[in-house]
């Protein structure tokens, strides 16, 4: 079984979502020992209009953009982000909101691209999760993308490559048009085996119950 997910590192619902999933997966793999499962992870942009590195720097915090975007006064924004923190601290998380500011996410999933092609797309993608909701950093730094890539394996004379060039940024274009022409309007998104859909963090239980689905599906 094949899961493909379209996420943004810096979506706090993809990396609940994600935790979720991996509840389920674990209780799914004990549940049918000779299924294989493998996950493959999409690019998706929540905001491609962020700015990117060279661009000026934009002080913004999370909850500034937040409450800009959606018309929310400050002080609900940051009641929602502290939330957010509080539904990470019950995974184990750490979401250290007044730190995180808003950045291009593009040559953070050209990383990911790369990472997968050696087998680290869950060490990176991680370490990427980290360096924004916990460490602060942005995303759209070239030091911070190479010293994430190389710390989770990916051979540096690689990461550099990719980051003086546009190596994997079709690969991202492609993952975000994919995204669009099945009607992803925001993520985490789902979809098992090519046929059935999950959007949003949903609950272990929902994954737990999606996944058996699937494999009915294929066995039948």
């Amino acid at each position: 079984m094949r899961i493909d997910i379209w996420s943004d590192v810096v979506c706090p619902f993809c990396w609940i979502g994600k935790r979720h999933l991996e509840a389920a997966l674990e209780a799914f793999r004990s549940d049918h020992p000779g299924t294989e499962v493998e996950v493959v992870w999409r690019a998706f942009e929540l905001d491609p209009a962020a700015p990117r590195h060279g661009d000026p720097v934009v002080d913004e915090s999370t909850a500034q953009m937040l409450s800009r975007k959606y018309g929310m006064t400050l002080s609900e924004a940051e009641a929602g982000q502290e939330q957010m923190a509080e539904r990470f601290r019950e995974l184990g998380l750490e979401f250290n909101w007044r730190a995180a500011t808003t950045s291009s996410t593009f040559d953070a999933h050209r990383l990911a691209a790369l990472a997968a092609d050696h087998g680290l797309s869950d060490e990176v993608d991680e370490a990427l999760r980290r360096a924004y909701f916990t460490d602060g950093e942005r995303l759209s730094d070239p030091e911070v993308l190479r010293r994430v890539g190389v710390g989770a394996g990916v051979p540096a004379d690689a990461v550099d490559r990719m980051l003086t060039g546009d190596g994997f940024g079709d690969r991202v274009r492609e993952d975000i048009e994919a995204a669009r022409g099945i009607g992803v309007k925001g993520v985490p998104f789902f979809v098992l085996d090519g046929r059935l859909a999950v959007s949003g963090a949903q609950p272990v239980e929902v994954f737990g119950q999606a996944l058996e689905q699937a494999l009915a599906a294929r066995q039948a």
